[in-house]
This record gives structure tokens, sequence and C-alpha cells, in this order.
């Protein structure tokens, strides 16, 4: 008999409580006394995602030690900067709709969303410096020149079709598994001044991101974003190379491989498309992601597994299941 899957329900249970103080911590520093400014953050926090940030900084701070005001700070400046990312991500990619609304650039157009997000950067770096919170600042300014560097990498790269495993594990590290680490790096931080541990959990946090976005990639060859349980292929579509297609380049007949590369360049759909899906299936690219991911998983677990037994240090190791087993 299977276990259930992990959710992100039961993760939430260790800090049920703590998640509805920080939900009111979050909404207070959205505040501006500017009409306009006041009601795009409003807006903003009805756009409620899942909250996995949040989750991740007061999970690492309670498994090592206690929750801190301090910690409801360092979670909320994670929040802010993730949201304004997300604000300038729309409009960079001229997104209609995020989180079941439509988007701020969808509402108030690009100008207001770009000022806004720069809004939201500057709130959350002055949240932490009316504190003299330095070390969230280092952490959280690392993450954003990370995700910023990532992100112009993969787009350098993805013009020319020539990006192999390294750089692809690079770029993935920057973009995702940046934020993941400052999550876990400012939690620990919160509540203990033992820098072995906040090292520790820097590092969790960093192979959980990995892992994270390395079974995101997956999702677009395994079907389930699609209703009729079909793999998409978007990121082909967007020429996007993520490890299962890198790997299948890398093993596969060079003439397949030239011809992947050419149907990508050409823009990718229908037939051709369910081709390149196919050659990478046939080539172990999916097993071969699944494995690295699981080694992520893997060295995830390690860096924690000295820590106190707790109810939050085992909530933390069931998040790496739930991130190598998700769905969606």
């Amino acid at each position: 008999m299977m276990d259930r899957p992990v959710t992100l329900d039961a993760l939430r249970q260790p800090v049920a409580e703590e998640l509805r103080t920080f939900d009111t911590a979050f909404h207070d520093a959205m505040r501006s006394r500017v009409g306009l400014v006041d009601l795009v953050a409003r807006y903003l926090v009805r756009q409620k995602g899942k909250r996995v940030r949040p989750i991740l900084v007061l999970l690492s701070a309670k498994a090592c030690g206690t929750i801190t005001d301090s910690t409801y700070r360092g979670a909320t400046l994670i929040e802010i900067l993730h949201t304004a990312t997300l604000v300038h991500d729309d409009v960079v990619d001229d997104a209609d709709t995020r989180r079941g609304l439509a988007s701020i650039n969808a509402v108030w157009k690009n100008k207001v969303a770009v000022l806004m997000g720069d809004y939201l950067l500057s709130r959350g770096l002055l949240l932490s410096l009316e504190h003299g919170d330095t070390y969230f600042l280092r952490e959280t300014s690392q993450a954003v020149k990370r995700m910023s560097e990532g992100e112009l990498l993969q787009i350098q790269r993805s013009r020319r079709l020539d990006i192999d495993e390294p750089t692809y594990l690079r770029i993935i590290a920057d973009k995702t598994a940046s934020l993941f680490s400052a999550c876990t790096a400012v939690g620990a931080a919160s509540s203990t001044q033992d820098e072995q541990i906040r090292a520790r959990l820097r590092e969790y946090g960093e192979q959980l991101g990995l892992a994270f976005q390395v079974r995101d990639d997956l999702l677009d060859y395994l079907g389930k974003r699609s209703i009729l349980g079909k793999p998409t292929g978007i990121d082909i579509k967007e020429r996007k190379l993520t490890l299962p297609l890198i790997h299948t380049l890398r093993s596969c007949d060079r003439s397949d491989a030239r011809t992947a590369l050419r149907i990508i360049r050409q823009g990718a759909d229908g037939r051709k498309l369910q081709w390149v899906i196919d050659l990478v299936v046939r080539s172990g690219g999916i097993e071969y992601a699944m494995k690295r991911a699981d080694a992520m998983a893997t060295a995830a677990r390690e860096q924690i597994t000295p820590l106190p037994p707790s109810e939050a240090r085992d909530a933390l190791m069931q998040f790496v299941d739930f991130v190598v087993t998700r769905e969606h």
C-alpha cells in the first residue's frame, strides 16, 4: 500500500498559527498613504499564493530554535521581494493573469506595474533597515542579484540554443534556488547565532530549490499540466532547453539531435513537437532528470539530519518529498 502524497497543507501545520501572524505583518508592510499605491498593494494581497517561501522561513526558524519578531520580518521581506519580481516578470512576459486574477500590468498598464515593483523592492529593503536586519539584507540582495543574472544568462544562451548541463544548473541555481536558499538562511538566522547551522540551512534551501526546478521542468514532459493528461511541451515551444532535453541532445543519435534543434528553432508544434517529446522519452531524458532531482533531494535532507528532532524538522524533510513528487 502506497503512502499518501505529501501536501502543502500538511507542511503548513507546524506553523499554521504563525502563518496567520505573518499574513497580518505582510498586509501591514504593503500599506501606503498614496492612494494608487495602496489600491494596487491591496489588489496584490488578494493574489494570495501558496505561501511556499514564508512557510520555509518559519519552518527553518522553528527547526533551529524559536520563531521571533525578526522571523516575521524576514518572511515579510522575502515575500515582498518575491512579489516585486513577479510584478516585473509579468511586464517582461506581457502576462495577462497572475494566480487566477488579472495581472497588474493588465489592469493598470506597464508603467504602474514597473513602478509598483520598484516600490515593493524599496519597501522590503526599508523594512529591514528600520530594524537593523543587515543579515537579511545581505541574503536577499544576493538572491535578487543571482535571480537577475540567471534570467539574463538564460536569455543569452537560449538565443543560440547552446545550453549544456553545467550552464543549465547554474541558471536554475540562480533563478530558483537562490530565493529558496535565502528563505532557509533567513529563517535560521532569525533564531540561532550558530554559523554552522545557518550554513546547513542555506545549503538545504539551495538543494531544495534545484530539485524544485528540475521537477518543474519535468512536468512539461509528464503531462500533468494538461487537462487531457498529455505533455504540453511549453518549454520546447518557448525554445527553453531544460534537463530532459539537454541530456537527450547529448546522448541520442547526432542526426536526431540536429533534427530536434532544427524543429525547436523553427517553432515546434503539432506532430513535430510530439516527435521531440517522444525522442526525449526514448533517450532516457525523463529518467535522467528524475535521478538528478532525487540526488538533489538527498543532498537537501543530509543538511538538516543533524538538527534536533522536532515537528518542524520533520516538515522540512517532508518538504523535500513534496517538491520531488508534486504534480503541478
